[in-house]
């Protein structure tokens, strides 16, 4: 009996050990917890945040996530003109900018969304001057962008009946006002750039829409925004495909010179069709020849071009999925405060998607300069 008493105290002590073990880690965890993967995933974000900050860049909730980039100055006076019901400051603007085709379909279009929740003053325009070919170009926009107001930007299966009925009811309402405006400035390419959103909504035949995309280009052959319209029509998610989208998109950049950006392009055909959960697909040796002809695209590019700063954010996002950080964070420094431009502009936290990523670019740059070579 003693002999099997001995036993059991031997086997006895790893098991105290055991529990005391326990009752010490259960102890410390109690009065120093240790920081969970929630937690320090959280620490590092602020961390990031912080050197993002010291480099001057902007907080999530200081995004101005209306626009790509700020306005030149005249052109925000004349849409803060038009919202107290001043047309004429637009008016002068338009005709200043005259065959300017880029800037006048950029100008075009946000006082057309202007016009779309209000039109009082365009309608005062439109009275004083009958015929006048900029408040023409401008209903016509605004109609087409009423239009998918109208719709939403929902889904189909998320978008009522009624919402399709009056989207297809003002979008064929626009095409006599897209025609009129073009029959008042048959050179301007606008009206028709128009009409591709037509197309799209409409769901025009691809023959038709080549016939007026040859309209448009008889016009303006490298016209950025143009490009980009097309391009929405030629995508597997509206009218087209996957592979029509990537011709589309490879044969503008390689028929365009440098600075009209329209190498932006094939970058926006990857981004619409690729649907891959890691970043292989952004790192082929044709990604990377797409994002440094897009870096020399842009080195060329006017300064002032107004389309510049959407190339910008699409390079800062690829530059970041192929480790070019540093360059990544050149891009950023040059378009933050305003997120409005893809990729971002997918996300419903639009201001913060991008701040996330770009933080992450700022903390990998400062770990990269903390390393000894």
């Amino acid at each position: 009996m003693t002999v099997l008493f001995w036993i059991l105290g031997i086997l006895a002590v790893p098991t105290l050990i055991f529990v005391l073990w326990l009752a010490w880690v259960f102890l410390k965890e109690l009065f120093n917890p240790s920081p969970d993967d929630d937690d320090a995933e959280a620490t590092e974000a602020a961390e990031a945040a912080q050197a993002a900050e010291k480099l001057g860049l902007l907080p999530a909730e200081r995004q101005n996530t209306d626009l790509a980039a700020p306005l030149p100055a005249e052109w925000t006076a004349a849409l803060t003109a038009v919202r107290g019901g001043d047309w004429r400051p637009a008016a002068d603007l338009l005709a200043a900018i005259g065959r300017d085709w880029e800037r006048r379909s950029a100008l075009a279009y946000l006082l057309a969304d202007r016009a779309a929740e209000e039109d009082a003053w365009l309608l005062a325009w439109e009275a004083e001057r009958r015929d006048d070919p900029d408040a023409a170009v401008v209903r016509a926009r605004s109609t087409v962008i009423l239009a998918w107001k109208l719709r939403g930007g929902k889904k189909a299966q998320y978008t009522t009946r009624e919402q399709f009925d009056g989207f297809h009811r003002t979008l064929t309402g626009a095409r006599e006002e897209i025609a009129r405006a073009a029959a008042l400035n048959p050179d301007d390419p606008t009206p028709h750039i128009a009409e591709i959103w037509v197309a799209l909504g409409l769901g025009y035949p691809n023959a038709e829409m080549d016939k007026l995309w040859a309209q448009i280009t008889a016009r303006a052959p490298h016209h950025y925004e143009a490009h980009f319209s097309a391009l929405q029509y030629w995508c597997a998610k509206w009218r087209g495909s996957q592979r029509l989208a990537f011709e589309f998109a490879e044969r503008a950049a390689a028929d365009a010179p440098l600075g009209s950006l329209l190498t932006a392009l094939p970058l926006i055909a990857h981004f619409e069709h690729d649907d891959s959960e890691d970043t292989a697909a952004d790192n082929t040796p044709e990604m990377l020849a797409r994002v440094e002809a897009a870096l020399q695209d842009a080195a060329a590019a006017d300064p002032s071009h107004p389309r510049l700063p959407e190339l910008r954010h699409l390079l800062a996002f690829y530059l970041h999925l192929q480790d070019r950080d540093e360059a990544a964070l050149e891009q950023f420094k040059l378009v933050d405060g305003h997120v409005n431009a893809l990729p971002w502009r997918y996300r419903g936290d639009m201001a913060g998607y991008y701040c996330r990523v770009r933080n992450t670019v700022v903390q990998a740059v400062r770990e990269a300069a903390a390393t000894p070579a």
